[in-house]
């Protein structure tokens, strides 16, 4: 076999120590722009916190978070019929045509029965 073969064993380490090197490389780039701290800047980005309103027996209620959102679904204060909005809506709008509502909805427990 050829020595300038690019299937040589020898190549072929060389490409494997060659992106190992590679991802150790770049392993150590996201680790040091993670710890970068400039000035006047949010160095850990948090997320915001979903606020939602309801219309609860007519009224505007809220903002409730989404822990407080799955418990009044829980409680069957909300329900799919529900008009909700947050920040970012245009309109309020039902609850069952919101994808991070029904998120909430299916990990709600069912109510309890004792039989």
């Amino acid at each position: 076999m050829n020595e300038n073969s690019y299937y040589s064993i020898d190549r072929l380490i060389e490409f494997g120590m060659g992106i190992a090197i590679a991802q150790q490389m770049i392993n150590t780039m996201n680790h040091a722009i993670s710890q970068m701290q400039m000035p006047g800047s949010i160095n850990q980005l948090q997320p915001v916190p979903v606020s939602y309103y309801a219309m609860i027996d007519g009224l505007q209620a809220g903002p409730f978070s989404e822990q407080e959102l799955s418990r009044l679904i829980t409680e069957k204060k909300i329900s799919k019929e529900t008009y909700l909005w947050k920040p970012g809506m245009a309109n309020w709008d039902l609850a069952e045509r919101l994808p991070d509502v029904l998120k909430l909805v299916a990990l709600a427990p069912p109510p309890f029965t004792h039989e």
